[in-house]
C-alpha cells in the first residue's frame, strides 16, 4: 500500500467512537487523526535494511534514519495509554505545526482495527518512546508501509474488548475531556459532535454506552430496560448511572459513576456533561444523602450483571 499525498485540511479536535483528541478511530472510511491534517504528506521509500530514507523538503539531499526514528505528517495526532483507540490521551504530537515532531519506536501491535485518513489505512499501532511515551496509530507516520519498518510486532491482532466492558465505557467518557483540541467537548442540547452523538449529557453517555448516533435521551436511559435497571445506591459499581429523569430538558441530567471517594460512601467520582461547562469529572453527591434525591442508580444492562 502506498500512501497518496492528500490535500491540506484544517486542524480539528476528536473524531469519532472514542478517540481521545487524536486519530478517529473509525473503520475504513473515518479519519484519524485529532482531526484533519494541516499539510500535505512527503513521498517516503525505505531501503531493504532497517533503515528510513527521507528528502528533505524543499532540498535534493537525502537523509538517513534509525529504524527506530521516524518522520510524521499532519497535525494534532494523539498519543493513547494502550494500543486500543479508546484509551485516554497521554500526550500529542505535531501540537502546533505538522510534521513538527518525529517519533522514536521500540514495538508495534497489530491491534485489528482498522483506521485511516485518505488512502492510507493501518491496524498498527506503534508504540512510542519519545517525544511522548505511550501508543500511536501508525497512520501518522509518513512512511509508505502500513506498518512500522525494521520495529518489532509484538503479540498478534489484539481481542477487542468486550462490548459491555465497564472499563471501555469509562476510557470512552474520559476521551472528550480532551477531545476538543486538548480541551473539553462544549456542552450543546442542539449540536453533535465529530462521533455523531449529542453534546449533551444523554448523548455523552449514549456514546460512552456505544449506543447508535445521535444518542437517546435521558427519559429512554432510565425507562428502557432493554439499555439499563434499576439498582440500590449500594450496588453502584464503575459505569453505572445516576439519573434525573423527572421534568424537562433543562432540569433532567445523568452521569456516569465511576468510584466511591470514601469509605462512608458521601461522595463519589463522576463522568458528566453539563451547561456551562461541557465534559467533566468531578466529585458529585447527586442521589446520595444530602445531595439531590431525584438522581436514582442504574445498570446498563450490557455490562450482564
Amino acid at each position: 500500500m502506498l500512501r497518496k499525498v492528500l490535500p491540506a485540511v484544517a486542524a480539528a479536535g476528536i473524531g469519532v467512537a472514542g478517540f481521545a483528541g487524536l486519530a478517529h478511530g473509525g473503520e475504513a472510511s473515518d479519519a484519524t487523526a485529532g482531526g484533519g491534517h494541516a499539510a500535505a504528506r512527503t513521498t517516503l521509500s525505505r531501503d531493504s535494511t532497517a533503515t528510513v530514507t527521507t528528502r528533505a523538503a524543499g532540498t535534493g539531499s537525502l537523509r538517513e534514519a534509525a529504524a527506530a526514528d521516524f518522520p510524521t505528517w499532519g497535525t494534532r495526532w494523539v498519543v493513547h495509554a494502550t494500543a486500543d483507540i479508546n484509551s485516554p490521551s497521554v500526550g500529542m504530537i505535531n501540537k502546533s505545526a505538522p510534521g513538527q515532531d518525529r517519533i522514536t519506536a521500540d514495538y508495534q501491535v497489530d491491534t485489528g482495527h482498522k483506521v485511516c485518513e485518505g488512502s492510507a489505512c493501518s491496524t498498527f499501532m506503534a508504540h512510542i518512546t519519545g517525544p511522548v511515551t505511550g501508543f500511536l496509530s501508525v497512520v501518522a507516520v509518513d512512511i509508505p508501509e502500513d506498518r512500522l519498518p525494521g520495529i518489532p510486532v509484538k503479540g498478534g491482532p489484539q481481542p477487542p474488548q468486550p462490548g459491555g466492558s465497564r472499563q471501555e465505557m469509562l476510557n470512552r467518557a474520559a476521551t472528550w475531556l480532551t477531545a476538543n483540541n486538548g480541551a473539553q467537548v462544549p456542552y450543546s442540547q442542539a449540536e453533535v459532535w465529530k462521533d455523531g452523538y449529542r453534546q449533551d449529557c444523554s448523548g455523552y453517555v449514549s456514546m460512552a454506552l456505544g449506543l447508535p448516533t445521535p444518542g437517546t435521551n435521558t427519559v429512554g436511559l432510565a425507562t428502557n430496560r432493554a439499555l439499563t435497571r434499576p439498582i440500590s445506591v449500594g450496588e453502584l459499581a464503575p459505569g453505572d448511572l445516576l439519573i434525573d429523569a423527572a421534568g424537562d430538558n433543562n432540569t433532567r441530567h445523568v452521569v456516569i459513576f465511576e468510584k466511591w471517594n470514601n469509605d462512608a460512601h458521601s461522595s463519589y467520582t463522576a463522568y458528566e456533561q453539563r451547561g456551562g461547562h461541557g465534559t467533566d469529572h468531578r466529585t458529585l453527591t447527586y442521589g446520595l444523602p444530602g445531595g439531590d434525591a431525584e438522581f436514582k442508580p442504574y445498570r446498563p444492562v450490557k455490562f450482564g450483571d
